[in-house]
């Protein structure tokens, strides 16, 4: 399945296949139960301050179907694309947080 921009969903290649990460609410509550209040993470991740483990458990909280790529999966596959790639799927999640759903469900 691919992304929906719409929907403020991005892509994410792991092990071969394209995972989609979608930040819904219940992702995003996860998300900031384990690694603090979002805005501090935007805030960081302008900062250039946000870490790789804050950057893999976004997308592992926000991960659509998480029985298809275990958390490690996720950090290798981030580390494989390099992070300015992983920057990519990174903003679009960031930018749903500040701005919220851009367009139609």
């Amino acid at each position: 399945m691919s992304a929906n921009s719409l929907r403020g969903e991005a892509s994410l290649v792991v092990a071969g296949r394209l995972l989609t990460l979608r930040p819904s609410f219940s992702a995003l509550v996860a998300a900031e139960e384990e690694l603090g209040p979002l805005f501090a993470m935007v805030e960081r991740a302008g900062d250039g301050r946000l870490a790789l483990t804050e950057m893999v458990g976004l997308f592992w909280h926000c991960l659509d179907d998480q029985s298809a790529a275990t958390r490690e999966q996720l950090g290798e596959a981030v580390m494989q694309a390099g992070i300015a790639a992983a920057a990519k799927p990174l903003r679009v999640l960031l930018g749903q947080i500040l701005q919220g759903q851009t367009g139609p469900e």
